[in-house]
């Protein structure tokens, strides 16, 4: 096993640093880094920011373990937390800190978990099917491949990884289970080019590739995770206090969108003469729509090429009525 550095290129991370930076900079800072993974954007920010607290948090007990290997030399100012991220509110509440000038989303899957082949989250690789973040809990892919009612497969399929032929797929793949139940990547993803018809396969790189995102998203609740997380990061800044989220396909870019733009709209009915604070914006955005990975990045680093980037200020705290 090589170190976390060698193993994780963190994406996009000057321009993350850079959005954060103004915040970053307040006297006592604290930020949190919500998907800590192997530590790189926890570290360049760390260095970045010589006065700066991290908070960092992770679903996957072996990330925090290489983490907190890589990050040992920054001593107490240093807190890694298991947990998912939707826990945030109640981790700050623990910790003492209930509000923070920065946070920071990672999204998607790690470095580490698509490089490990035994977490089954590659489709390029065969692996047991498994692709829980945490290990520990929870139901694995196969689990859901074997037991859940065809309806419900449509359901994910379509909902999570946006895959137009996910009928035809989980036909097949539900003709394939009565035979043996699924257990290794490689015979999902053989089940899966036999089921596309061939005009399917000529486009959008790997076929089974909608459909592993699709099974990750629903092992491991990501996007119901997100929906309550972004809210409640926006809720923990103080005034003066930015987030920045990156994500990798467009239903996680679509929920942050939505998130900031009702951040920062006005909630006045129309036609009032003066504006109340209470309606005013709670949110200033601080990038044009979504910020992409230039080319030379995405060169180097191609897990890169699908990263959006959003980032949001804080600028008003909400007034109660």
């Amino acid at each position: 096993m090589t170190s976390s550095e060698e193993r994780h290129v963190p994406v996009m991370l000057q321009r993350c640093l850079d959005l954060l930076a103004p915040a970053l900079q307040e006297p006592g800072a604290v930020v949190v880094d919500c998907t800590l993974g192997l530590g790189g954007h926890s570290q360049a920010m760390l260095d970045a920011f010589p006065e700066v607290s991290l908070i960092a948090l992770d679903r996957d007990p072996q990330a925090l373990k290489l983490a907190g290997e890589r990050l040992a030399d920054y001593g107490d100012r240093a807190t890694l937390v298991h947990a998912v991220y939707d826990e945030l509110p109640d981790v700050l509440d623990r910790l003492g800190r209930p509000r923070v000038q920065g946070v920071l989303f990672d999204l998607g899957v790690s470095s580490m978990q698509l490089d490990e082949a035994d977490r089954g989250f590659a489709y390029a690789q065969d692996a047991p099917l498994d692709m829980r973040m945490d290990q520990s809990t929870g139901v694995s892919a196969a689990e859901v491949l074997n037991t859940y009612p065809p309806g419900e497969l449509v359901r994910v399929l379509r909902s999570y990884g946006e895959e137009k032929q996910a009928r035809r797929i989980v036909e097949a793949v539900v003709r394939e289970r009565q035979k043996e139940p699924f257990r290794n990547s490689a015979r999902l993803v053989e089940v899966i080019r036999e089921a596309l018809p061939q005009a399917a396969k000529r486009t959008g790189g790997n076929p089974a590739k909608r459909t592993f995102q699709a099974l990750r998203i629903e092992v491991n609740g990501e996007l119901a995770v997100l929906e309550r997380a972004v809210p409640a990061a926006v809720d923990a800044l103080a005034v003066g206090g930015r987030i920045a989220v990156l994500s990798y396909h467009s239903l996680e870019d679509r929920l942050v969108k939505q998130v900031f733009a009702a951040g920062a709209a006005s909630t006045a009915p129309p036609g009032l003469p003066v504006v109340p604070e209470r309606y005013l914006p709670r949110l200033r955005l601080l990038t044009r729509g979504a910020e992409l990975p230039s080319e030379e990045e995405v060169a180097r680093n191609r897990r890169a090429a699908p990263a959006r980037l959003r980032g949001a200020e804080r600028v008003r705290e909400v007034v109660k009525e």
